[in-house]
């Protein structure tokens, strides 16, 4: 999307409850447990009512740092995060730096990617779809070759895996994980009086496609994949000149309407994004 105000249109039309999404149906543990008026039921907001210039006023935003500091964090990217969070301040909002999820003992008893469902979810996607679609199994995907190069390991690893459903020991496992993070990042969002968490989206500058040697820091695998809370990512800025740079807004369950508004009144106090260049 060009803009907040684009991403909310799109979003408008594609949000609300889906009968095939485990997620959005009644009684997933997202709408029992973690949302503040449970599962959004029947049409879904109208989220261009969030886009509130005035939206950073008063807000409390806790800078995740653990999401994003490591060994090989770019200081570019740092710096420009930095003056991202000065214009939050400027814009009205409280920079809570940092708040930290406790997550490590969660990590190191359930660990992450026991159950690797992708094999399971991607097969029974494509049968599904019938003529409409001309391979139906990660495996036809495969022989098909019509995939960049760098992805053939991950394709390969997940056909060579086994293909764990939702009723097997590893789902199930990672499903009580899954719980126990989102637990835990909401206890960090009340006891802190949050209304979202903030963090580069990268650590490094973006690389070119194929090139899996340099850095490459992505933070979006993590905290919302996990959880299932949404997060949006807005531009903060650019490194090495040209280079894009964006921060993402993370919060709790079914709050889209409080993240939008958030990126909305940053970008507009900001401007970062800029068309680019047409060769």
């Amino acid at each position: 999307m060009r803009t907040v105000e684009d991403a909310v249109a799109v979003f408008g039309v594609i949000a609300g409850p889906d009968p095939a999404d485990p997620v959005t149906v009644a009684d997933s543990p997202i709408a029992k447990d973690f949302s503040p008026g449970g599962r959004p039921t029947g049409t879904p907001p109208d989220y261009s009512r969030a886009l509130n210039k005035d939206a950073l006023k008063g807000a409390r935003i806790g800078v995740l740092r653990q999401a994003y500091e490591r060994d090989t964090t770019d200081s570019e990217i740092v710096k420009v995060f930095t003056a991202a969070l000065d214009d939050m301040k400027r814009a009205g909002a409280t920079i809570v730096d940092p708040v930290r999820v406790d997550i490590d003992q969660i990590r190191r008893e359930q660990g992450a990617g026991t159950c690797g469902g992708f094999k399971y979810d991607i097969n029974r996607y494509l049968a599904a779809q019938g003529d409409r679609v001309p391979v139906h199994s990660l495996e036809e995907i495969i022989k098909s070759r019509r995939f960049h190069p760098s992805v053939q390991p991950r394709l390969q690893q997940a056909q060579d895996g086994s293909e764990n459903g939702p009723d097997t020991a590893a789902c199930k496992a990672e499903s009580v994980y899954r719980e126990q993070v989102r637990a835990a990042v909401l206890k960090t969002i009340e006891a802190e009086k949050l209304d979202a968490f903030v963090y580069p989206t990268w650590s490094n500058p973006p690389r070119l496609i194929g090139d899996l040697n340099t850095p490459h820091g992505d933070n979006s695998q993590f905290f919302s994949p996990t959880t299932g809370f949404p997060a949006i990512t807005v531009p903060m800025g650019y490194t090495r000149g040209t280079l894009p740079a964006g921060m993402t807004i993370f919060g709790r369950a079914w709050d889209e309407s409080t993240l939008i508004g958030l990126a909305y009144a940053y970008e507009q106090a900001t401007h970062h994004r800029h068309a680019p260049l047409m060769k």
